[in-house]
Formats: C-alpha cells, structure tokens, sequence
C-alpha cells in the first residue's frame, strides 16, 4: 500500500527553527531600532538642535549607513513580515505558541502586526530616501527639524501616523509577552503576570514618545528652525574645512554681530 500523504512544506517542516527567528528577530534587532528610532525622534521636544544634533550622529556613520539599515532594520523587518503574514494565513501552525492568550489579545496582535507592516511601508516611502523615485523622501537630515514639521503639517496625516506609531508600539510592547512564551521565559501566572506588567510600562513609555515626538514636530516653528539648522550645517562645514553655504548668518558671523552691538 503507498503512502499518500502529502509532503510537509519547507515552513512545517522547519516551523520551530523559523518561528523562533521570528519571535527573536521581533525583539533584536527591530525591537531595539524601534526603541532608539522612537526616543531619538522624542528628542524634537527638546527643540530642534536637540533632535538636529542626534539626527546629526546617525548620519555621522557616513557610507557606512545604507547597508547598516539593510543589514539591521530592512532585511529583518522583510522576514519579519514575512512570516507573520504566513503565520496570520494559517500556513505555519502557531498553536501552543500562544496557549494562553484571549482571543482580542491574539486577534489585535495580528491586525496591529498588519497595520504597522503598511504604516511602515508608508513612513519610509514618504520620509527615507528609498521614497523619492515615488515623490516621497521629504526628510532632510541636515533639516530634521523643519522637514518633518512640513512633512506631518497635514492633519490627516498626523492622525494616521498617531494610529500607525500606537499600532506599532502595541505590537512590539505585546510582542515581549508572547516572545517570553514561545522561549519558554515565563511558564507560570505568575511570571506571566509579571511579564504582562512590564510589556504594559514598555508600550504606555513608548506611546508616550512617539506621540510626544508626532505633538513636538508638529508645533515646530519652521523659520527658527530652519535657521537653528543653518547655522549647526555651517559648523560642521567648517569643522571639515569646507565653506558655509549661502543662506542665513553663519554662526560665526552671528557672534561677531552680537560683539558689535
């Protein structure tokens, strides 16, 4: 007698090794991006050489930045997405993985897992410079500040990206309690209950700095900080020995000004 079953397909076959790259690749290194990505912006509540300045260190990494995004944020958030798309399509089992989960706990996983996945697609196609083949990439890193003020001036927008950064902050946050289960972390109600405090504190903390970040970069003064910006770019331009560009008063000349009044 032949055996007619059918042939386990490459996810069922290799479901443990793959969901475990999943879970882990949720956390390190999107998790941590997310983190840094979120507090960095948070910055802009500081004033505009606050968030100019920390925009100004990412950028410092030079050639170096493009396949450090790649390596560490793209590819990772591709397989991520990846699979959680199979996952939300029944093609890798994931039962037992989350066996003590509610069911609108499980279903808002997956729909803010959907939401984040087009929210991000969104936001690098509209800010990143992978966007301006498609007229997007309207973030200037030499004018972080000013940029993004225009770039969210929109008041639809600013509501989309409130529910985008909310729907990813829950994803993530929820994500670290289901992470701990399908590693084993925490077996008991009470570890669980503990967990469950903690991934609460990580989501209302980050909530609270990507909203702050979207309030902050709204209510910049675009004309001050345009000219903040100026003056930090001219800087750094004659630190590496090159001339300021024309435009408003170097910073050089703004203290002999001041000296002569």
């Amino acid at each position: 007698m032949s055996d007619t079953s059918p042939t386990p397909t490459f996810l069922a076959r290799h479901q443990f090794l793959i969901y475990r790259l999943f879970s882990l690749s949720g956390l390190v290194p999107i998790g941590a991006f997310l983190v840094v990505h979120l507090l960095t912006n948070a910055s802009i509540l500081g004033g505009a050489a606050s968030f100019q300045s920390r925009v100004d260190l990412i950028h410092s990494l030079g050639p170096l930045l493009v396949p450090i995004e790649w390596a560490f944020i793209f590819l990772p958030m591709l397989f991520h997405a990846t699979v959680g798309f199979v996952i939300i399509a029944n093609g890798l089992p994931n039962v037992g993985s989350y066996p003590y989960v509610g069911n609108v706990r499980y279903t808002l996983q997956r729909a803010t897992g959907m939401i984040a996945f087009a929210f991000i697609i969104w936001h690098v196609m509209q800010l990143h410079w992978l966007g301006k083949p498609f007229g997007g990439g309207q973030f200037d890193p030499h004018h972080a500040s000013s940029s993004a003020a225009v770039a969210l001036a929109s008041p639809l927008v600013a509501i989309l990206y409130a529910i985008g950064v909310l729907s990813t902050v829950f994803h993530f946050a929820n994500g670290l309690w289901t992470l701990g289960i399908t590693w084993g972390l925490w077996t008991s109600p009470a570890a669980m209950r503990r967990a469950n405090a903690v991934s609460v504190v990580v989501g209302v903390v980050l909530a609270a700095a990507g909203l702050g970040a979207l309030g902050g970069m709204r209510n910049v003064d675009v004309e001050q900080a345009r000219a903040t910006e100026k003056r930090m770019d001219d800087v750094r331009r004659m630190l590496e020995g090159q001339e300021p560009l024309p435009g408003a008063p170097t910073a050089t000349r703004i203290s002999h000004h001041n000296e002569e009044r």
